[in-house]
């Protein structure tokens, strides 16, 4: 199968590339290297690809370029059968600061990749969304059919997303379906995300610190989980023109999370705290039902047991690793 990954030098576009070239697919990565943190990740990431492509029976090529760029994604859309949507720009506290360019790249982006994929007649869009398109929980855990009210612009732009692609189902018969992750982790993930920053710290003998009071929950979603919700949809178009949850439905709060990686690491440490961040949602938990019914996904792991994992890898990629989370 030929498989473009959007964004697939970032964190979970990485590993669904890493995971098709694995499985022997032909697989093209579409990725602007944009520096929204160390650039030096994706490299590595990119590494990675090469690294199992040259043990594996199926192509690999890397694109230098830009989702919103229509002659390009033209170009990496025509040569593939399924397309996995993750470039987008990240980060809530981004969007809060520059909505007009979160807008663009993650509504304006799609809507280009969209038409070059109804052209191309391509078999499947499988788009990542995000729990942030929830916003203020009325009831958790979140179903699907919860009502969407974003509280930060990036929300907004996911929702947006969602939207776009089951318009172009309804519209067009271009087969899509919409992924709402819940703060995805694991090895390579993004340097700025809690759990990193706890393990750092705490490798460094230095206290967790927390934004707010803690009591902030997640849902906090290993990496290989969402690569196998992936995996499936390359097949199976049971949830086409839809929205599925991916989570674990294991919430955990800030404050015991932060106490999880304090004492696997470094138990005598104290803990501190800053106040809280602008448009940070309160509570996420994810109920996965819908996924388990329609494409048997099953959460491999517990939030303590992914932990764990990423700490061991973390210690064990350490030389190279925590210097990208330390300058972030």
């Amino acid at each position: 199968m030929r498989i473009l990954v959007t964004g697939g030098a970032g964190f979970i576009g990485g590993h669904l590339a890493a995971a098709f070239l694995r499985d022997g697919h032909d697989v093209t990565v579409l990725d602007n290297l944009e520096p929204f943190y160390d650039v030096r990740l994706k490299e590595h990431t990119l590494d990675v690809h090469r690294e199992v492509a040259s043990e594996r029976a199926g192509s690999y090529t890397f694109r230098d370029g830009d989702v919103r760029d229509p002659e390009t994604v033209r170009e990496v859309v025509a040569d593939a059968d399924i397309v996995v949507h993750q470039a987008a720009q990240a980060g809530v506290r981004t969007s809060v600061a520059e909505p007009r360019k979160v807008t663009d790249i993650n509504v304006g982006g799609t809507v280009t990749l969209l038409d070059a994929a109804k052209d191309a007649d391509v078999d499947r869009v499988i788009l990542a969304s995000s729990s942030s398109v929830y916003g203020k929980p009325e009831s958790l855990p979140y179903e699907e059919d919860h009502p969407t009210e974003p509280v930060s612009p990036y929300g907004v732009t996911k929702l947006a997303q969602e939207h776009m692609a089951r318009v172009y189902t309804e519209l067009h018969g271009l087969p899509t379906v919409a992924l709402r992750y819940f703060t995805v982790y694991g090895p390579r993930m993004r340097p700025n995300m809690a759990i990193s920053n706890f393990v750092s710290r705490c490798f460094n003998g230095e206290p967790p610190v927390i934004y707010g009071d803690g009591q902030q929950t997640r849902d906090f979603t290993y990496v290989d989980d969402v690569v196998d919700a992936n995996r499936t949809l390359l097949t199976d178009g049971s949830v086409d023109g839809d929205v599925v949850n991916i989570g674990s439905s294991d919430n955990i709060s800030i404050q015991e999370l932060a106490e999880v990686v304090r004492d696997q690491i470094v138990p005598e440490l104290a803990i501190e705290y800053e106040s809280a961040r602008e448009a940070d949602a309160e509570h996420t938990h994810a109920s996965v039902e819908k996924a388990n019914e329609t494409i048997g996904y099953e959460p491999s792991r517990t939030i303590t047991e992914g932990v764990g994992e990423f700490i061991e890898w973390y210690e064990a990629n350490r030389e190279w690793y925590e210097p990208l989370v330390r300058s972030s």
